[in-house]
């Protein structure tokens, strides 16, 4: 059994993160928040808990969750990026992609 840990435990540490931008939407009050993220796979899961624990720093979006509710937020990936090898240009990409998705659909930061 303390094998089947370790293997598993080794798979996750290698697998592949995506980095990229999301959109959480509120389609009652139609406001939409726009961030980015170093791994989408997780993103949504640390949002979510935050949101339903009332301490999210984004104050409009934990307004629209607790108005709203979980069924009134939607989560989706905007754009994914290339595997980088460099943090430091994986990181000014996602800054400057999220630039340009929040210009795109109105949104705000999260």
């Amino acid at each position: 059994m303390n094998t089947d840990r370790k293997a598993a435990i080794a798979a996750y540490k290698e697998r592949k993160t995506i980095a990229g931008i999301y959109v959480v939407r509120c389609a009652a009050s139609g406001e939409a928040w726009v961030g980015q993220a170093p791994d989408l796979e997780t993103i949504q899961n640390r949002i979510w808990f935050t949101l339903r624990q009332g301490g999210h720093p984004c104050r409009s979006l934990q307004a629209a969750w607790n108005t709203h509710g979980e069924a009134g937020l939607t989560f989706d990936e905007c754009e994914r990026l290339e595997d980088e090898e460099s943090t430091y240009v994986r990181n000014a990409l996602l800054k400057e992609r999220v630039q340009h998705w929040r210009a795109e659909l109105k949104a705000e930061a999260i």
